[in-house]
């Protein structure tokens, strides 16, 4: 296993760590059985965002007597309330979520308290002024939290956090189908912005944890990828561990099987990981396509387009999360009113007003 020294500290950080989004429905054995796998070949960094409680009590009890050997990353603003995840910024209830993942963890620390899933200006300054970072600063002077850190798929939010001086770690989406260029970007923000925040984290000594590293596993199918090829984990985790900044890849593990394949990373051949291929690779046909690429603002309505279609794309994909990102947004699909505006600016002739209406139908809005 390579690891990576955190800027902001002494932590040696593995390149490879575990997301545990998806591992909740493999039972307590396999659970507790995975983290005893990751833990002997060497991956130390747990990122802790699960789509329900269930790896907390099980990584608990894995972890007895090795709680030294391992960086947790927890997040203020899931909730494990009733077993399912849920998003909050109410300071009462974070408070009590954190108090019981520590419990569950049977520590009584955490290495990286993190803001949780900050991607819009609103709920950036919600947790700025109503406590919320407050509260993790505080646990910070007390011990409690060593570092300090924000997930977002947001390059501005990211840059606005960054701003007040605050991030040791910065949880961020990075991969090829996200970063490609010609105005055909598949996440939030320019191609130009995204590179610009990696250099900024580099310089500025904030690390980067990857996650969607095969873009919700798009990437790894032809038929869903954006260049209209395949790629591999591989290559996927290589082009991230590459990008400036980053310190560590938290692919989402279902089982030991899982985890076992993603390992084989770190014995791969160069030509393994080798992702130049993606120099010779044509885009698909995008027309019709939305491509998050935000031509199309600013929204009559408020609505942050690209990111409502994201997040319902993720949600097509299996994201476990992205369906209760989406219902926290400020202004969501059906608070569309119609107008044609971002049809009539789409370079790719989405037709934004109805696929207005199917997002709020499939959101159940």
């Amino acid at each position: 296993m390579e690891y990576r020294k955190l800027p902001h500290g002494d932590e040696q950080i593995s390149v490879i760590g575990v997301g545990t989004s998806s591992i909740g429905m493999a039972g307590e054995k396999e659970i507790e059985e995975t983290m005893n796998l990751a833990l002997e070949n060497g991956v130390n960094y747990f990122d802790m965002a699960s789509a329900d409680a269930a790896p907390f009590p099980a990584f608990g009890r894995a972890l007895a007597g090795r709680r030294k050997d391992v960086f947790f990353q927890i997040h203020f603003g899931a909730s494990y309330q009733g077993g399912k995840y849920g998003w909050t910024t109410n300071l009462d209830k974070i408070k009590r979520s954190v108090d019981w993942q520590l419990s569950a963890l049977k520590t009584d620390y955490i290495d990286f308290g993190f803001l949780h899933c900050i991607d819009e200006e609103a709920d950036l300054r919600h947790v700025f002024d109503r406590g919320i970072l407050d509260y993790i600063l505080e646990l910070k002077q007390q011990g409690v939290v060593r570092h300090v850190g924000l997930s977002s798929h947001t390059p501005e939010i990211a840059h606005m956090a960054m701003d007040a001086g605050i991030l040791d770690m910065l949880m961020f989406s990075i991969n090829p189908a996200y970063d490609y260029r010609d105005e055909s970007e598949y996440a939030v923000g320019s191609a130009a912005e995204r590179q610009s925040l990696y250099r900024r984290c580099e310089a500025e000594g904030v690390g980067i944890c990857v996650m969607k590293a095969f873009s919700g596993g798009q990437l790894l199918n032809a038929k869903t990828s954006p260049f209209g090829r395949a790629l591999t984990e591989y290559q996927c985790i290589q082009y991230a561990l590459d990008k400036p900044g980053v310190l560590t890849v938290v692919p989402g593990v279902r089982n030991r099987e899982d985890l076992r394949r993603i390992l084989g990373f770190v014995n791969a051949a160069p030509e393994e990981r080798d992702y130049s291929v993606l120099g010779t690779f044509a885009p698909q046909e995008t027309e019709g396509v939305c491509v998050y690429c935000n031509h199309c603002q600013p929204c009559p309505a408020g609505l942050d387009v690209g990111l409502i279609n994201k997040y319902y794309d993720l949600a097509l994909a299996g994201d476990a999360l992205a369906k209760s990102h989406y219902a926290n947004l400020e202004k969501k699909a059906g608070d569309c009113i119609g107008c044609g505006h971002c049809d009539s600016r789409c370079p790719f002739h989405v037709g934004q007003v109805e696929r207005m209406q199917t997002i709020r139908t499939y959101f159940g809005e």
